[in-house]
């Protein structure tokens, strides 16, 4: 069975996603110890005064302060890009309906082409009412919205020849579009893998119909058996083959050891998200060196690079 993959989330509620020398330094420190990618979190803006429950915590209020420091999820990912080579580059979770997918199609392949194809998409419908309506999007038909933006996506992605790509659906339409660059050539041949994210069935249905995997937000452990069943089956009834879907999960860092992998391995994970818990920069690196100490990161790396030299997947 493949191995487990760690990636890292710093600490958000730090607000140290928008300290330039604090992410340049962590990049650069989890691309040195072997961690897969580094994950951005969004909200494109916070209504301090909404009613909409926070699905995550039983105050149903998020733990976010409504003045924390979010950068732009993708402008961020490009600045990491830029101070690393090889480090994998993730939004985790990007609200799409708060997004024009033709213009957001347009830079994230901006960025994985001038990344290497270093980029993966998890995606959410978001929470909160708000904050959706703020941008211009209707919050109750936010899931028709959002298949419809990644239909729209891949299309945008795809060798369209000269004719270019045409679409027409209940939100979008075009004809005829030519959109450059496009992402970076994959082995697999296919363009920037999109997750789904999310805390409810829907969103298990939705990486089974659509997604390229799925990051459950709020199931652990027997919960998320069905969960999985259920995205396997819908994947099935697509036309689609479940053994390509991906499934990440989330840890946090001083809580992460083998045995956390082993359980991850065993509910078929391909990767861990782990969130670092420590604002100083430097107690932050401690805690990941200790962390890539404790699982043999570094050993692990160097089997996943003499795996990909023989051709093998994971």
């Amino acid at each position: 069975m493949n191995d487990v993959k760690l990636s890292v989330m710093p600490p958000v509620r730090a607000g140290v996603c928008a300290d330039p020398v604090w992410m340049t330094e962590i990049a650069r420190h989890c691309e040195s110890l072997g961690f897969e990618s580094i994950v951005s979190v969004e909200h494109p803006l916070v209504i301090g005064t909404y009613s909409s429950s926070y699905p995550y915590s039983d105050s149903k209020r998020m733990p976010l302060p409504d003045d924390c420091a979010l950068p732009d999820p993708i402008d961020l990912l490009a600045f990491v890009a830029a101070s690393t080579t090889k480090l994998g580059l993730s939004t985790g979770v990007l609200v799409l309906p708060a997004h024009h997918p033709v213009v957001l199609a347009k830079r994230l392949a901006t960025v994985d082409r001038l990344s290497n194809g270093r980029l993966r998409l998890c995606v959410g419908l978001g929470w909160m009412r708000e904050e959706i309506e703020a941008c211009g999007a209707d919050f109750d038909s936010r899931g028709r919205r959002a298949d419809e933006s990644i239909d729209v996506m891949r299309t945008l992605w795809a060798d369209c020849g000269d004719e270019g790509a045409s679409f027409s659906g209940e939100f979008f339409s075009f004809d005829h579009a030519h959109c450059f660059p496009k992402p970076a050539p994959r082995s697999d041949g296919e363009a920037i893998p999109i997750h789904i994210g999310g805390h409810s069935a829907a969103s298990a249905r939705r990486a089974g119909r659509r997604g390229d995997g799925w990051h459950p937000l709020g199931f652990e452990g027997e919960a998320l058996l069905p969960m999985l069943r259920l995205m396997r089956e819908e994947a099935e009834k697509a036309g689609r083959d479940p053994a390509k879907l991906e499934l990440t999960l989330n840890s946090v860092a001083p809580g992460t050891d083998e045995s956390t992998l082993a359980q991850a391995r065993g509910l078929g994970a391909n990767r861990l998200v782990v969130a670092c818990t420590k604002r100083a920069l430097g107690a932050a690196k401690d805690e990941l060196s200790s962390l890539a100490d404790r699982v043999r990161l570094g050993d692990r790396r160097g089997e996943r690079e003499l795996r990909e030299l023989r051709g093998e997947r994971g």
